[in-house]
């Protein structure tokens, strides 16, 4: 059949072991067939230990076999994926190992097509190469190539690094080397593929065959296996113990002695990893934490157990500071008992979040996690995290680790999301639903997970559509997910259930109303949706609402206060005045980093007694260098956190104010006396409004308020007609007609007065209603639907984006997996991974002084120009600062990097701001754009 030759006996042709599969780093080529057979052995303990017992008996229903005959498959199938190496192209990589086949006739070449085709990837020659294979083992090959076994296997192992490639045509299938030279024409090559596959097929004993191709969710998970399977097999430390003596003959029984001391140490090698199976003892919530719970996490606690009895999602909505995190650490335990998922995943909004998250779940992974429990911290800068960094010797593997700390094998590369239990930023995983490399990895590792989402209202459309096709893809996977929310529309809330439910096999539509506070439930195995449970608060308050129109007069430095209407610089003079005098505690919270930074500066002119006294006034934006905004943001935690103890309770503080922009509204704990907000939508303002007198304090200053009534005063600026508008200097930071429908809300509001949280989620629903201005007069309400035109446009255009880029769900990927790895024309991955973190990317920032260029301003630190090692790269991260992408667009050759740091990563793509003295400041050009270092952080001259 193909290729035009049958090779009869399978075992008539033994596998040539000159044909090498590793090399690098090792003291001699390594025999492919010795590589296979230690993948295939690797994928039987990773079987074992990672996959749980509902995911495999998945599988094995899937395939129409038992457990241990899917084990067997899987096995052979990643025993299988570098099949490809036996082809032309591969082994002439390494030269002196190719001169000992050339001169064999089986391998002579005398196509010159061969020679001319381009490079032909070994990946790319497993997926052409196995497809006879396959068939000659009993996997179907129909006339529908796409949705055959045969075909679909074969594509899987060709997708071993990380992309899936287009589906063969059944011309491609039948002769692969006329289109594919590089596989090598001469017959040795097609003879010695099968060879090679047939012999690991005999050693591992897989013989059954697959009749029909796996669901789209399964055969990502074996997709993943295969890959970890050929990561931990290709280890220069397994394979330099096992590398063939003098001597070596390539028979049966070296290949079954091979395999079974494989199969004995491989467990080993999975466990050495940091991988396999968390387990969450059953413990009541008083055992878990050392505090009784509130109303929300007993209710939860006692009822939750009662309605879970597999895999499913619960929704919680609760204000900010009602102990959601711990209702969400106990919720996890008890789902994933019950669906017997291996581990956790806490998903938050940003890398701050993240940072302060970590040692909180680091913690309860401590008291109430048992068995496997390796944890990582997931986002772009982890590894600069004091609390996550390696201890002395990690690195080298000469430390003992704590069980929760992740070795260097699980902080290597795309590997995070494969530890039992991890704590990062929500884009880790919902790359996963991109058509990135190793996308599908991510999956993987989320498949048998339960998925906690943090602030699941705080993205936009993009993010939001990106967040609804990663839980179709979770509700097939029948991974539990646990939502976070203190402001989700009940909109928002459908939608994410929907999705949940579509992807385990139920597409009719539902209507979700949340109560607030309160829970529910989705139970993937049938669909239902438990009605809502609404919970008192332990925390009720009355929130008090203030709003003051203002002329917005930020960037008016210097200039003398104009007659009329009042502008928010004496606003905040005014309403701050008491802080010097009386005390307490005040977060001013700006729209940009640009106004937080002019009001900075502001108020130190105005209240310099305050300014002159550490701690008195501080700033935290995002475009400070990495280690200062860390150092700041834990002086906040300790300035503004929760008090220790009750003594600490109760001594008064003495008079701070921090002015910061939105990156303090979403899971930090701070609390403080006072709010002072711009106009912001109304989400956004609850939020902030939840950093309002958070804890027990009973001696807060008199002149903040009721020690439980939280204020609010929120500054809405005024265009030059007198009309509330978002300034210029605002840009796309919110949209238009949220501001409005907010600033419309809160006008009102009945003598000022949020009751929290009976009020909560009927404001969050009003202000996003459609018939929101039906009460307005007809010109503003004419505005206000332009607006809305304006803002549902954008989205509908966010969301067509996210469909048009995102993977396929679930229910469409029916054989054919390259839907998992096309971007479509024109779409890169450079571009789906900046569009996934917004429009920005990182400066470092480099001082002229007498001994050369320092990173430091005020004393030498070296430029590691060569960048040779860690240490080096970690210095330069801990100095490098976000900054807003048509700042760096404009870059030029003086704000190249050195050139010795273009083959690392995480440098090549940092710009260098050149800072020269400029009397009290340092200045440097971005391309034109003259940028200035200062107390301030960097910002534009």
């Amino acid at each position: 059949m193909t290729d035009g030759t049958a090779f009869g006996d399978p075992g008539s042709v033994a596998p040539d072991s000159r044909m090498w599969g590793k090399s690098a780093g090792l003291p001699g080529p390594y025999p492919l067939i010795c590589h296979l057979l230690d993948a295939a052995a690797v994928a039987g303990a990773l079987w074992d230990a990672v996959l749980s017992e509902r995911v495999r008996n998945r599988i094995a229903e899937a395939m129409g076999v038992t457990d241990g005959e899917a084990r067997g498959m899987v096995a052979l199938w990643a025993g299988l994926h570098d099949i490809g190496k036996v082809s032309l192209h591969f082994q002439q990589q390494v030269a002196e190992e190719f001169a000992k086949l050339v001169g064999d006739p089986k391998y002579a070449e005398d196509n010159p097509a061969a020679e001319r085709s381009g490079y032909l990837r070994h990946e790319t020659a497993t997926h052409w190469g196995l497809v006879e294979f396959f068939e000659q083992c009993g996997y179907p090959l129909g006339k529908w190539v796409r949705r055959s076994p045969a075909h679909q296997i074969a594509q899987l192992l060709g997708g071993h690094h990380g992309c899936f490639a287009a589906a063969l045509l059944r011309k491609e299938i039948a002769t692969p080397s006329g289109y594919q030279p590089g596989l090598g024409t001469a017959e040795g090559w097609l003879e010695q593929r099968l060879a090679h596959a047939h012999a690991v097929r005999r050693t591992v004993g897989a013989t059954r065959a697959l009749e029909s191709v796996l669901p789209g969710e399964l055969a990502v998970v074996v997709a993943g296996l295969v890959v970890v399977a050929d990561w931990l097999a290709s280890q220069v430390d397994v394979i330099e113990p096992r590398m063939p003596g003098e001597g070596w003959k390539a028979g049966d029984a070296e290949f079954g002695e091979h395999f079974r001391v494989a199969v004995k140490a491989s467990p080993r090698w999975v466990r050495e990893a940091g991988l396999g199976c968390a387990a969450f003892p059953d413990k009541p919530f008083v055992e878990q934490f050392p505090f009784p719970p509130n109303a929300l996490q007993a209710d939860v606690a006692k009822h939750l157990p009662g309605v879970v009895k597999g895999p499913g999602l619960l929704l919680v909505t609760a204000p900010t500071g009602d102990g959601k995190t711990e209702t969400a650490l106990h919720a996890a335990s008890v789902m994933a008992r019950a669906s017997g998922a291996s581990g956790v995943y806490f998903a938050l909004p940003t890398m701050a979040t993240a940072d302060a998250m970590f040692t909180r779940v680091r913690r309860f992974a401590e008291q109430n996690v048992e068995g496997d429990r390796a944890l990582t911290l997931l986002h772009s800068m982890a590894w600069l995290s004091p609390d996550y960094a390696l201890g002395e010797g990690a690195a080298d593997g000469t430390a003992v680790l704590a069980d929760t700390e992740a070795g260097q094998w699980l902080r290597t590369g795309r590997r995070g999301l494969l530890a039992p239990l991890a704590n990062g930023t929500i884009d880790q995983a919902l790359t996963g639903v991109l058509p990135v490399r190793y996308g599908f990895l991510r999956l993987f590792g989320l498949s048998n997970k339960v998925l906690v989402v943090d602030e699941a209202h705080a993205y936009g459309p993009w993010m939001h559509s990106l967040l609804v096709r990663l839980l179709e893809w979770l509700g097939a996977f029948g991974a539990p997910v646990v939502l976070l929310s203190a402001t989700l529309a009940g909109k928002a809330a459908s939608s994410l259930v929907d999705a949940y439910r579509r992807g385990a096999g139920f597409p009719e539509p539902t209507t979700v109303k949340p109560c607030y506070p309160g829970w529910l439930f989705v139970d993937a195995d049938g669909g239902s949706v438990s009605k809502p449970r609404e919970v008192g608060s332990s925390r009720a308050r009355t929130l008090q609402v203030e709003t003051r129109q203002v002329r917005w007069d930020v960037q008016e430095e210097g200039v003398a206060q104009k007659p009329g209407r009042q502008g928010r610089r004496a606003a905040l003079r005014e309403i701050l005045a008491s802080v010097t005098t009386e005390g307490g505690c005040v977060l001013v919270c700006c729209t940009t980093v640009d106004e937080a930074q002019r009001t900075y500066r502001y108020l130190r002119s105005v209240l310099p007694e305050l300014a002159a006294r550490e701690g008195g006034l501080r700033l935290l934006h995002s475009r400070f260098p990495a280690h200062e905004r860390q150092r700041i943001t834990a002086e906040c935690e300790v300035a503004y956190g929760k008090p220790a103890n009750d003594a600490a309770a109760g001594a008064p503080r003495e008079g701070s104010i921090l002015v910061a922009t939105q990156i303090v509204e979403q899971s930090l704990d701070l609390d403080f006396d006072l709010i002072v907000s711009d106009l912001a939508p109304l989400a956004q303002l609850l939020q902030r409004a939840g950093r309002g007198k958070r804890h027990e304090r009973p001696n807060r200053p008199a002149w903040t308020g009721k020690p439980t009534e939280p204020r609010l005063i929120v500054l809405e600026p005024l265009d030059d007609k007198g009309r509330v508008a978002a300034p210029r200097t605002w840009g796309t930071v919110y949209d238009a007609s949220l501001l409005r429908r907010t600033s419309l809300l809160l006008q009102k509001l009945s003598s000022g007065v949020v009751r929290v949280p009976e009020d909560i989620q009927r404001l969050v629903d009003e202000v996003y209603a459609d018939d929101f201005g039906a009460d307005l007069e007809k010109a503003a309400s004419a505005e206000l639907d332009r607006m809305d035109a304006e803002r549902i446009a954008s989205a509908t255009a966010e969301e067509q984006l996210a469909k048009l880029t995102g993977i396929d769900p679930p229910y469409d990927v029916t054989g054919d997996l390259s839907p998992l790895s096309d971007r479509g024309l024109g779409i890169t991955e450079d571009l789906l991974t900046t569009r996934l973190g917004a429009d920005s990317g990182r400066a470092v920032c480099v001082f002229a002084r007498e001994g050369g260029w320092s990173l430091a301003p005020d004393h030498d630190v070296p430029l590691p120009t060569a960048a040779a090692n860690r240490d080096d790269i970690a210095l330069i991260m801990r100095h490098t600062v976000p900054l807003p992408g048509r700042w760096l667009a404009g870059r030029t050759g003086d704000n190249a990097v050195p050139r010795a740091w273009s083959d690392r990563p995480l440098l090549a793509g940092l710009a260098l701001l050149r800072m020269r003295r400029d009397g009290d400041w340092w200045t440097g050009l971005m391309g034109e754009r003259r940028l200035v270092y200062s107390n301030v952080g960097i910002s534009e001259k």
